[in-house]
């Protein structure tokens, strides 16, 4: 029996994944094997030791301590793509809602109660928030992952033309790309065609401000700008410089900030984008699948800190090592095995920079000190026999 610790509401969907035969689901687990959690912070979390694997519902795992998890042993897994179609389906809703200034005007007109010329005020108001139509207009795309591939054959589907940009785009995005985006291979040379400019891509060190006053200074002038994949990406001071100029004409995002709010030409919304039931009924789902996988049979599929290691059981026990990327690692795992008397039916190593993953699927007699002796090998980090 696995214990797992809820450390936010997770869909019922998802729990329903677990059978109550195998886990014990809790909120208030003092030691559990796994945790499932969306937004808690952990970055200052105490684990225990027995603690194997944290799935994160959703994509973002900046509320995680994966240097430390690597360095304990704990596999984290998150869920792409599971919420990449509320998401899409936002963006290409504000393409629309921005360009005919929606936001705007529905205040407007709410303010509008009590008028006693309400219809000829309408008609006379209206003109201030003339916008224009998204067919025919260029859109450039930058990340063509599980959202920015979607978000591009939104476009094509509605008679825009549509550029991308991704320098790691995998082989499956590439595959669900509508064969009329055109590809770009340097930024630069995407941004002057733009009339409207939307970024998908996962904050990290290297993306921070991808979006900032060089990017924006390559720009044709009154661009339109959305964010709804991390408000690290776009740097703010440059935004609002080149709102005031005329560069952009408006700048619509999901992660509102302080300064953003109240400025002429910015549409916030408080971060809409993955919340729907569906989308949360998609991330429950994978993540607990992908923890569930991870307890019972050593599978490692959707992790940011460990590679991803699958392969279908071959009877007798299955023998899992995290250990660190370094040369003889295997050497000494499979010269302890074989003195054992253990026959290695299946073998598989990955790596992912420092950390590797060894599973094996061994017959024969399992003596129970072979666990204490692969893990004194200096490299190991942690063991586990299934």
């Amino acid at each position: 029996m696995f214990t797992i610790q809820t450390l936010n509401a997770i869909s019922p969907v998802g729990l329903a994944k677990l059978p109550k035969n195998l886990f014990e689901v809790s909120v208030n687990a003092d030691a559990p094997d796994g945790i499932l959690v969306r937004s808690a912070d952990l970055l200052n979390t105490e684990f225990k030791p027995n603690l194997l694997g944290i799935a994160r519902a959703g994509a973002g795992v900046n509320n995680i301590p994966l240097d430390r998890c690597s360095e304990q042993g704990i596999v984290v897994f998150n869920t792409p793509g599971a919420n990449a179609n509320a998401v899409a389906e936002l963006v290409t809703g504000m393409l629309i809602a921005g360009s005919r200034n929606v936001p705007a005007a529905s205040l407007w007109a709410q303010d509008l109660a009590g008028d006693p010329n309400l219809k000829k005020d309408v008609e006379k108001g209206k003109k201030q928030y003339v916008g224009n139509e998204i067919a025919g207009k260029v859109l450039g795309v930058i990340g063509l992952g599980a959202i920015g591939s979607r978000v591009a054959n939104n476009a094509i589907s509605l008679g825009m033309e549509v550029y991308g940009y991704d320098p790691y785009i995998s082989i499956d995005a590439a595959w669900n790309l509508s064969s009329q985006v055109h590809h770009c291979v340097n930024l630069n040379d995407m941004l002057p065609l733009c009339d409207y400019l939307t970024i998908h891509v996962p904050y990290m060190p290297t993306t921070k401000d991808t979006i900032n006053a060089q990017t924006l200074a390559l720009c044709k002038d009154g661009v339109k700008v959305l964010n709804y994949a991390r408000g690290e990406l776009v740097n703010n001071a440059a935004m609002l410089e080149a709102l005031d100029s005329g560069k952009v004409a408006m700048y619509m995002t999901d992660f509102p900030a302080e300064e953003l709010l109240h400025k002429q030409g910015v549409i916030c919304t408080p971060h809409l984008g993955a919340s729907t039931p569906e989308a949360e009924d998609n991330c429950a789902i994978m993540a607990a699948q992908e923890l569930s996988d991870y307890l019972r049979n050593g599978n490692i599929a959707h992790s940011v800190n460990m590679p991803d290691v699958r392969q279908p059981r071959a009877g007798g026990k299955r023998v899992c090592i995290i250990h660190k990327n370094e040369p003889g690692v295997i050497s000494q795992i499979t010269a302890l095995t074989t003195a054992a008397n253990l026959n290695i039916e299946n073998m598989v190593n990955k790596s992912k920079k420092d950390m590797a993953y060894t599973m094996l699927d061994v017959t024969g007699a399992m003596d129970a000190s072979l666990k204490e002796k692969l893990a004194e090998i200096s490299a190991v980090i942690r063991v586990r026999i299934l």
